[in-house]
């Protein structure tokens, strides 16, 4: 087929492969451009709803006063939280085609349940059928911390599609994905239907290349500096493998990229790349061949390598590297929460400012 039908790269890889292409921004604007591209999901998170309100303050303010003139006696969390809604509502307007289109596979939106909530199955579960009930193609992102995959199972019973997130390794997607097929074996057996629920498993690969960088600054870790781009390509080509095999129903789905093969090593799955806006830009001015990888195994050097000089990098690559009473305390699930609940208060004091100006 001639290449020139193709808008761009990542359009070829929508058009030409099972992989699909999301969003990681619900700013209606960016997400727009992105269905252009294929795009087909987007993302709302705290750190993301508060980067849209940076770039786009004047189109939400409006939004951020009638909340306060709707709502006389909700705190400035419960604002915070309302606004969210909103733009997530918002957003999953304009994936709702896709959504009716494609019977519930793609077409939604992620918004994520509280950061705080992490250690507490019953508060994320109840948060969870709060914001299922806000749009039918919302997806709920879920933390896989212990108390989260629970969680999970519990939200999938009650008919909920989620998007775990906060997940690294192998042990806490194949986790997820046990936790999905319960509920759903829950639901079959009592008589409910399954046919439009599109549960998804994220793995922030990027993070976990981080994680591991920080770690040999801390540990003076001497290795090849091109191994560490490499390990969240491994634990997520090993997760897709035994997702695979397993016939989990569960997609993956990979987030947090650093470069290029954070997205060009995952083409050709039966699974999900989130990109942010500055990504999609980058990869479709791109000269990078679009031709499925997802087969092609990572050097087994550099694994070698990688299990030799990171302990962490075994915890996530091997299938019992953690136990889930350990996912809480793995250092990308520490410091993700950390950040996560640090944007949950940087956007409540956006609020502050509107409830009591002139203060800050």
């Amino acid at each position: 087929m001639d290449d020139r039908i193709y808008k761009s790269p990542l359009h070829k890889m929508v058009m030409t492969t099972d992989t699909d292409l999301w969003n990681d921004s619900c700013s209606i604007a960016e997400l727009s451009s992105a269905i252009e591209h294929g795009a087909v999901g987007a993302t709302a998170n705290p750190v993301i709803v508060g980067q849209v309100l940076n770039k786009e303050l004047e189109l939400w303010e409006p939004c951020i006063e009638k909340l306060i003139a709707e709502y006389p006696t909700a705190t400035e969390d419960e604002i915070a939280w309302k606004l969210t809604e909103e733009m997530s509502v918002k957003a999953a307007g304009l994936l709702r085609p896709i959504f009716d289109r494609e019977k519930g596979k793609n077409g939604r939106l992620s918004i994520q349940t509280n950061p705080q909530y992490f250690r507490n199955a019953d508060l994320i579960v109840a948060q969870a059928v709060h914001f299922d009930a806000l749009a039918p193609n919302m997806i709920v992102k879920i933390p896989v911390t212990e108390a989260g995959v629970g969680a999970i199972e519990e939200a999938t019973w009650r008919g909920i599609s989620i998007n775990a997130t906060v997940c690294f390794s192998v042990p806490q997607a194949v986790a997820v994905a046990e936790a999905v097929e319960r509920g759903l074996e829950r639901r079959r057996k009592a008589g409910e239907d399954i046919s439009r629920m599109g549960p998804v498993c994220t793995i922030m690969v990027g993070r976990l290349d981080d994680w591991l960088k920080e770690v040999a600054n801390r540990q003076d870790i001497v290795t090849d500096p091109a191994h560490l781009d490499w390990a969240g390509v491994a634990v997520m080509k090993k997760a897709y493998r035994l997702f695979r095999e397993r016939g989990y129903t569960a997609r993956l789905l990979s987030a947090a990229t650093r470069h290029h093969r954070h997205w060009s090593e995952f083409i050709g799955a039966d699974m999900v790349v989130t990109l942010t806006p500055q990504w999609q830009r980058r990869l479709n001015a791109s000269d990078i061949e679009v031709v499925p990888r997802i087969d092609d195994p990572v050097d087994p050097e550099i694994v070698d390598g990688l299990l030799d000089k990171f302990a962490d990098f075994g915890r996530a690559y091997e299938e019992q590297g953690l136990a889930p009473g350990e996912f809480d305390g793995f250092g990308p699930t520490r410091k993700t929460l950390y950040g996560f609940t640090g944007a949950c208060q940087d956007l409540v004091r956006v609020i502050r400012g509107y409830l009591l100006p002139g203060v800050g």
